[in-house]
């Protein structure tokens, strides 16, 4: 059995052993650090932030709430360990004390580069706050972060190795091809990103369409590498940001902020119905107030032509006269001009496009005077639903494709026709 007097004095003379005592020591000043770094957390959350909500800047909240406050707080354990190594220890002769101020001038490294980036991230939610806000800055502010990063880096590695900067940064040049290929995209980002928002080619919130990728949909995020799409189906495409350079896109931001959305659409005519107008035609057409002012200049406009043309105008074919498509056609545009939802200050008009196997093209060209998906379907839906529904007043016939249903009753109606209808 062990006398208590003896080990008594073991352990006196065990803490008087110069590695024991170094060892109490730093374990002592380490927990004093870290009671430090706690009465810094609660000071930082209890009065930091009731001083953030009093002021009347935004850049304090914003700094708070992506914590970079509290990464300056976290260097505190870091300096006390640095001044109570010096302090305690010889530092000079003691190389667990140099070991130990080595390690807290890395913390405090890598707490401030923390800091600035988390500061860089509150920058950007400010700027994303301001009008200017929709050119994103969001890949510089990667970039920036990235070579933070890397300052840390190499800053730990000459304090843990005590090599000078200029030799890592020569043995970094060294190894520039890899680091050109391990950095590939991300340089390619960052020139694409540079380009994009010096041209203002790209903004958060645009309707861009892209086939070679499949992006038909808004822009809700772009990032040093990629951009980030929501398609009109709700899926999400990342498109890397280089390939927004060396491809072409589509961006309707111009049809947003111009506020008239164009309509072109076709609407064919057979060409068998189309004839000259008789005169009673044209005085019923007279009563329509759409037409009545067409129709007066377009009667005294073919009178004096064919008053010019003299005797031959006695020969029906060698007169000007009305035809039903040019009624239907001067009525569609004066439709357009009196609809309230077509755009008065933008191209308007009702053309006559190569008529072909499918009858004879008249194109709608307009634009509406909202930019609204739902409301644009809904007006254009309206206009060719009224144009279709008043073709057979002029005598015309929307021309499709023969269905099943028209080839038998075809058949019927010659069957019909050759036995007499019994």
């Amino acid at each position: 059995m062990i006398d208590p007097k003896e080990a008594l004095t073991l352990l006196e003379g065990a803490i008087t052993s110069p590695e024991l005592r170094r060892l109490v020591l730093v374990a002592g000043l380490l927990l004093i650090a870290w009671l430090v770094g706690l009465l810094g957390r609660l000071f930082l959350h209890r009065v930091v932030r009731v001083a953030t909500r009093h002021t009347h800047w935004r850049w304090d909240d914003a700094l708070y709430e992506y914590g970079a406050f509290r990464w300056l707080a976290r260097m505190l354990p870091a300096i006390v360990v640095y001044y109570g190594v010096a302090l305690l220890l010889r530092v000079d002769d003691d190389g667990l004390g140099v070991f130990v101020r080595n390690l807290a001038v890395c913390w405090m490294i890598v707490c401030f580069i923390a800091a600035m980036v988390q500061s860089l991230l509150a920058f950007e939610s400010l700027y994303s706050a301001t009008p200017a806000g929709k050119r994103s800055i969001k890949g510089v502010v990667q970039l920036l972060q990235l070579a933070l990063w890397i300052v840390a880096v190499v800053l730990v590695i000459t304090k843990l190795t005590h090599q000078s900067i200029g030799l890592l940064l020569s043995g970094i040049g060294a190894m520039s091809a890899v680091l050109l290929l391990v950095f590939k995209d991300t340089i390619l980002g960052f020139v694409a990103g540079i380009q994009l928002s010096t041209n203002d080619m790209l903004r958060v919130g645009d309707w861009i369409t892209m086939p070679s990728t499949g992006v038909d949909g808004d822009v809700i995020d772009i990032t040093l590498h990629t951009v980030k799409v929501r398609n009109f189906d709700r899926t999400i495409v990342t498109v890397p940001t280089w390939r927004l350079i060396s491809e072409s896109f589509q961006n309707w931001r111009g049809m947003s902020e111009s506020g008239g959305r164009r309509i072109k659409r076709e609407l064919f005519v057979d060409a068998a119905c189309v004839r000259f107008l008789e005169d009673d035609e044209i005085e019923r057409f007279g009563k329509v107030h759409l037409l009545t002012a067409y129709l007066e200049r377009k009667r005294e406009d073919i009178r004096r032509w064919n008053e010019a043309l003299g005797e031959p105008a006695k020969l029906a074919v060698n007169r000007r006269r009305q035809t039903n498509i040019g009624a239907f056609r001067a009525y569609a545009e004066a439709y357009l001009a009196a609809h309230p939802d077509v755009h008065d200050d933008m191209t308007r008009m009702v053309r006559m496009r190569d008529p072909g196997a499918q009858g004879i093209p008249l194109e709608i060209y307009c634009f509406t005077n909202t930019v609204v998906w739902l409301d644009y379907e809904r007006i254009q839906a309206d206009i060719f639903d009224h144009l279709i529904a008043i073709l057979p007043a002029f005598g015309l016939r929307p021309f499709q494709q023969p269905s099943g249903g028209d080839v038998r009753e075809g058949f019927a109606t010659r069957r019909d026709a050759s036995t007499g209808g019994s």
